[in-house]
C-alpha cells in the first residue's frame, strides 16, 4: 500500500515538475485542526491570503450571533430587503424589495442556501449599512484572533480587497462552537423548505461522509471552490479548511480525505496552535480564474454533489497543484495534499435523505404561509397574464400575415387583369399602325417629305374614269421619198406657200 502511494506521490512531482516551466506553482491552502485543543495536524499555506467566497457568511453569522448574545436583537428581528439586496447576483433567493424575514430564518437561508440577498439583509438591517457591517466584521475578526482578514461585504461575492486565510478560518469555526454552543445546529441542517421548494445544503460532506456536521462552503472564480469542515468521531471533532480546488467533488473529496487523516492523529505537545502558525511572506491572492472558469469548459457551480467538475486534461495544472509536506506513511493526506489526479475518478457515497427545515417571510409561520398564497397567486395572475397577451400576440400576428398575403394576392390579381388587358389591345393597335403606313415608300425617312393623294370616296371610285379634255396629237407619219413627192398636183404646192 505504502509503495503504490509513494509511486503515486513520485508521478505527482513528476509531472509538477515538467510544468513548472509553464506557469509558477500556487500552494492552494490546507489545514487540519484538532477543534478542541486548537492544535495543528497539518498545514500547508495556511496563512497565505485567499479569497473567501462565500465561507464569509460564517463571519457573518458570528457577527448577527454575537449581537443577540448582547441583547442588542433577537432572533425574531424583522430584517427588510431593501431594492440592493435584491439586485445581489445568486445564489439567491430573490425576494422581492420591502420582503421581511426574521434573523433566525435568514441566518438558516444563508448557511444551507447561501443567498447573497439575505445576507445583504443582515448587512444592511444589522449593520445600518453593509459598510457598517463591514466594520463590525473587522472588528470582532480583530478581537477573536484573526490576523489575516479584511472583510468588505458580508455575502463574500468577489471583491478585491476582501482577503483571509485558512488559519483565520479556523479560529472563526473554533469561535462559533466555543460561543455558541446552542447554535451548533445552525451548521448542519441539510436541507431547508421554502412553500413547496426545497433546498439542499451546498455542503456535500453533510449526509455523505460520517460524522460531518458543518460549515460552509463557498465559491467564486477567483479563489476556486473552498470550504470549512467539521466532523465529530468518537467525541472528538476534526476541522478542515480546503482552499483554490478546481471542482465541488475534488474538494469535498479532498476534505474527507483529511478527516481521515486527522481522526488518525493525535495531537502532541510538540504540535503548534494556530496562534503560532508563521506569517505568510505572500503579498496578494493569486487570481485562480484562468484556472478554475476557463472558458473552453462549463462554468463550475457550488452544488455540492451536483457540481459540474473542472477535472480532466489539463486540469492538474501547476496553477491547481497542491504542494506540502508528505509523511510516508499518510496516504490520506498524500492523496489531499498533492495533485488533483489522486480524485479523478473518487466520489463520496450517496447523500442520506434531507431533511429539510421550514422557512418562511414574515414574523411568523402564519404570516409566511398567507404572503406565500399571496405570492403564488400574484405569480399565477401574472402568468395567466403574460400567456394571454402571447396568445393576443400570437393572434395580431397571424391577423397581419394574413392581411399581407391578402394584399398580395389581390396585388397579383390586379396585376394579371393588366397583363391581359394590354395583351387584347396590342394587335388593335398593331394593326391601326399598319394601315396608317400603308403607302409610304419603303425609301421614306425622316428626312424625306411624301405627299400622298387624298383617298377617293367610294362613290366616286365606281364612275368610269373621265375623257380626257384633248385627244392627244396624232402621230405624223415619216416624209415619203422625194420621187413621190414631185408627182402631187399644183394645188398640193401652193397650199404650203
Amino acid at each position: 500500500m505504502v509503495n503504490r502511494v509513494w509511486g503515486r506521490l513520485i508521478g505527482s512531482l513528476t509531472a509538477l515538475g515538467l510544468m513548472v516551466g509553464a506557469a509558477s506553482a500556487v500552494t492552494a491552502p490546507i489545514l487540519v485542526v484538532d477543534a478542541e485543543s486548537g492544535k495543528v495536524l497539518y498545514s500547508q499555506g495556511a496563512t497565505d491570503p485567499w479569497y473567501p467566497a462565500s465561507i464569509t457568511k460564517l463571519m457573518t453569522a458570528y457577527v448577527a450571533l454575537d449581537m443577540v448574545r448582547q441583547g442588542k436583537v433577537s432572533l425574531d428581528t424583522l430584517l427588510t430587503i431593501s431594492p440592493a439586496a435584491a439586485a445581489e447576483p445568486p445564489s439567491k433567493m430573490g425576494f422581492k424589495p420591502g420582503t421581511q424575514i426574521t434573523l433566525d430564518n435568514a441566518l438558516k437561508i444563508i448557511m444551507v442556501k447561501s443567498a447573497n440577498d439575505v445576507s445583504w439583509a443582515i448587512g444592511e438591517g444589522l449593520g445600518g449599512s453593509v459598510e457598517g457591517f463591514a466594520d463590525m466584521m473587522n472588528e470582532t475578526a480583530h478581537r477573536i484572533g484573526m490576523r489575516e482578514s479584511r472583510w468588505y461585504n458580508p455575502n463574500g461575492l468577489p471583491e478585491p480587497r476582501q482577503w483571509t486565510s485558512a488559519r483565520d478560518m479556523a479560529i472563526l469555526a473554533r469561535a462559533l462552537m466555543r460561543d455558541f454552543p446552542n447554535q451548533q445546529g445552525l451548521f448542519s441542517i441539510s436541507a431547508i423548505q421554502y412553500g413547496k421548494a426545497v433546498m439542499a445544503n451546498h455542503n456535500g460532506l453533510l449526509g455523505r461522509y460520517p460524522g460531518a456536521d458543518g460549515m460552509k462552503t463557498g465559491f467564486i472564480c477567483s479563489g476556486g471552490f473552498n470550504v470549512v469542515a467539521t466532523a465529530t468521531r468518537g467525541g472528538r471533532r476534526i476541522i478542515a479548511v480546503v482552499m483554490g480546488q478546481p471542482s465541488a467533488r475534488e474538494r469535498d473529496i479532498k476534505a474527507a480525505d483529511l478527516f481521515d487523516y486527522g481522526f488518525g492523529q493525535s495531537a502532541g505537545w510538540t504540535a503548534p496552535t494556530l496562534e503560532s502558525l508563521p506569517a505568510s511572506n505572500v503579498a496578494a491572492p493569486p487570481d485562480m480564474r484562468p484556472y478554475i472558469c476557463d472558458k473552453r469548459k462549463p462554468m463550475p457551480v457550488d452544488e455540492g454533489p451536483g457540481a459540474l467538475t473542472a477535472s480532466g486534461p489539463g486540469a492538474n495544472s501547476a496553477a491547481t497543484q497542491l504542494l506540502g509536506s508528505i509523511t510516508p506513511d499518510a496516504s490520506n493526506l498524500a492523496f489531499a495534499a498533492l495533485g488533483n489526479a489522486n480524485v479523478r475518478g473518487r466520489t463520496l457515497p450517496p447523500r442520506a435523505p434531507l431533511q429539510p427545515i421550514p422557512v418562511w417571510i414574515g414574523s411568523s409561520p402564519t404570516e409566511g404561509a398567507m404572503a406565500l398564497a399571496r405570492e403564488e397567486q400574484e405569480a399565477q395572475a401574472a402568468k395567466q397574464a403574460a400567456l394571454e397577451a402571447a396568445q393576443r400576440k400570437r393572434a395580431e400576428a397571424k391577423a397581419a400575415k394574413d392581411a399581407a398575403r391578402e394584399a398580395a394576392k389581390q396585388a397579383a390579381s390586379e396585376k394579371a387583369a393588366k397583363a391581359r388587358a394590354a395583351a387584347v389591345t396590342a394587335p388593335k393597335a398593331a394593326t391601326k399602325t399598319a394601315g396608317k403606313d400603308k403607302g409610304v415608300p419603303a425609301a421614306t425617312s425622316a428626312y424625306t417629305s411624301v405627299e400622298v393623294a387624298p383617298k377617293a370616296s367610294a362613290k366616286e371610285a365606281s364612275k368610269p374614269a373621265a375623257k380626257p379634255a384633248h385627244k392627244p396629237a396624232a402621230k405624223k407619219p415619216e416624209a415619203k421619198p422625194a420621187a413621190k413627192k414631185a408627182d402631187k398636183p399644183t394645188k398640193a404646192k401652193n397650199d404650203e406657200s
